[in-house]
């Protein structure tokens, strides 16, 4: 697929992170590029520097996500590229000690489904409103493409440890869901790939001391660094722009295996 100002894009999770770092390098060709994020501040401000229209969206909301997909559309059309990047990180053992009483108490549902409804069924929620989109395009090419979807899952879907079984589960999801909806959208000529990031340095990361920072940066064979959002970015860039990717998860993670804990 060519990235140009012909091309509209979509991506969730844009105001920060992962998800911006995409926003931004995709409109570095010209892309017309829709950010989606339940921040309207950061949003609105990634939006306004790159050229792009922001719509508040909660992917695990039917109706905020049609919305936010009708806004963008009326501004940029439907859109050929999905790139999900929007979710949530917690951690909690399966079994735990409470900290007041001392007493085992069992992970609490209502957080598992939460990150399980965010990461996992909030990623088929935009693939599946997108898709339907995508699918009553113009071919782009005489292969017959017409969209390419990019979804997020994390070296935790093979590497979970310790007290991420909601989190895993969810990745694990999106890696284990990329294959079959290939196959489902192969006759509509839609491409569907998954990232699967290592220890990355977003957001969440300017909370951690330096020092704790160092020593994750440690555990990566090589580059022994965290891993940039651009290069996360620059995958996607090349997942687009190469015909012949589909139905794979694609590890970016400087060979990280990560440990139990």
């Amino acid at each position: 697929m060519r990235l140009d100002s012909s091309i509209a894009a979509i991506v969730t999770g844009s105001a920060s992170g992962l998800g911006e770092a995409t926003a931004r390098h995709l409109a570095s060709f010209g892309v017309r590029v829709g950010v989606l994020d339940l921040n309207p501040e950061r949003g609105e401000k990634v939006a306004a520097e790159i050229g792009g229209v922001f719509a508040r969206c909660d992917v695990t909301d039917d109706a905020s996500v049609a919305e936010a997909l009708a806004q963008v559309r009326g501004r940029h059309g439907v859109e050929r590229i999905l790139v999900n990047c929007a979710g949530i990180v917690a951690g909690r053992r399966t079994v735990s000690r409470d900290r007041e009483t001392g007493a085992l108490v069992a992970h609490d549902l209502g957080s598992f489904t939460k990150v399980i409804s965010i990461n996992l069924i909030g990623s088929f929620r935009m693939i599946a409103q997108c898709s339907v989109a995508m699918a009553g395009l113009e071919p782009l090419d005489a292969d017959g493409g017409r969209g390419v979807i990019v979804s997020t899952a994390s070296v935790a879907a093979e590497d979970g440890q310790i007290g991420q079984a909601a989190y895993s589960a969810s990745k694990g999801g999106v890696a284990g869901m990329t294959l079959p909806i290939a196959r489902d959208l192969a006759s509509h000529g839609i491409r569907v790939m998954s990232i699967m990031p290592g220890i990355f340095h977003t957001p969440m990361f300017d909370q951690i001391s330096e020092e704790y920072r160092k020593s994750l940066a440690q555990q990566v064979p090589f580059p022994q660094r965290l891993g940039n959002p651009a290069e996360y970015a620059s995958l996607v860039e090349s997942i687009c722009r190469n015909d012949y990717l589909n139905g794979t998860s694609i590890r970016l993670d400087g060979t990280i295996r990560l440990a139990p804990k």
